[in-house]
């Protein structure tokens, strides 16, 4: 059994500092582990920051981890794994540190996941992208990895994930559908307070929110070769495929958030995820 993580505050918000097979090895472990809260994992970048980092509208939404009281339907029942996404994010925890961590992407950790999945009869579900994406998944799943047990899809409109009434019928429709591994692509910040207000409704033992991971798996984005990742210049290759809708993002949002990276972390003082 691995360590548990290291947590470090980055620009206000929490990371969970861990090495890429013991990320795996935790989300996998806690997919067939019954009982306790759910598990949500997020991937820590600079539009992250811009949420829920210090001064962001949803800055406390993660960290509302209060014991007890909590009931389904409400924030406070779900452990959050915040993992670190984004080359300045992955360069300031290593100011902090003294040492180098790696970059656990939702796109790069989503493949050895299923294929975990797929070898341990998990049941997986996918909230999020449009039903064409949903088409074009489902025909690449069944030709590369047939042995995955999908249970349930959902493409659900925005004025269905901005009713609490609506929001709550679609939970419930995934709790009935048994799903282990919830994998929600609904784009920051509106993936993580969905979650946050119904991840545990769902009955899902684990909620992915990864973003454009629908869109990589099916083949409607592609990701930039390794060459470029590895340069931390990932961010420019979405630039150029998606310009109108991500200049927002990286070339207005971007520099205050990483501004906010570099002025507000430090070593947290909650305790480190245990399993």
């Amino acid at each position: 059994m691995n360590a548990p993580a290291q947590r470090i505050v980055l620009g206000g918000a929490a990371v969970d500092l861990m090495e890429f097979d013991s990320a795996v090895e935790l989300i996998m472990e806690r997919a067939g582990t019954p009982g306790g809260k759910p598990l949500a994992v997020a991937s820590v970048n600079l539009d992250h920051i811009k949420h829920f980092g210090t001064n962001g509208p949803w800055s406390r939404i993660l960290t509302e981890n209060g014991a007890g009281a909590a009931r389904p339907g409400q924030r406070g029942n779900l452990d959050w794994l915040s993992l670190l996404d984004g080359a300045p994010l992955v360069t300031q925890a290593r100011r902090l540190t003294g040492r180098k961590w790696p970059r656990l992407a939702g796109s790069d950790l989503i493949g050895p996941l299923l294929d975990q999945a797929g070898g341990r009869q998990v049941r997986l579900g996918f909230l999020g992208g449009s039903p064409e994406t949903h088409s074009l998944l489902k025909r690449e799943l069944g030709e590369d990895r047939p042995e995955l047990a999908v249970v349930g899809w959902w493409a659900p409109p925005r004025d269905v994930l901005s009713d609490p009434i609506a929001s709550r019928a679609l939970a419930n429709e995934v709790a009935q559908a048994k799903v282990d591994i919830l994998v929600v692509g609904l784009g920051k910040p509106r993936q993580e307070v969905w979650i946050a207000e119904y991840g545990a409704v769902t009955g899902a033992r684990v909620l992915l929110a990864f973003g454009a991971v629908v869109d990589f798996l099916a083949g409607r984005v592609v990701r930039a070769p390794h060459w470029v990742s590895a340069r931390g210049m990932e961010w420019a290759w979405r630039l150029a495929l998606e310009p109108r809708r991500l200049s927002r993002r990286y070339l207005i949002d971007g520099p205050p958030a990483y501004a906010q990276v570099r002025l507000n972390s430090a070593w947290s003082a909650n305790a480190p995820l245990r399993r």
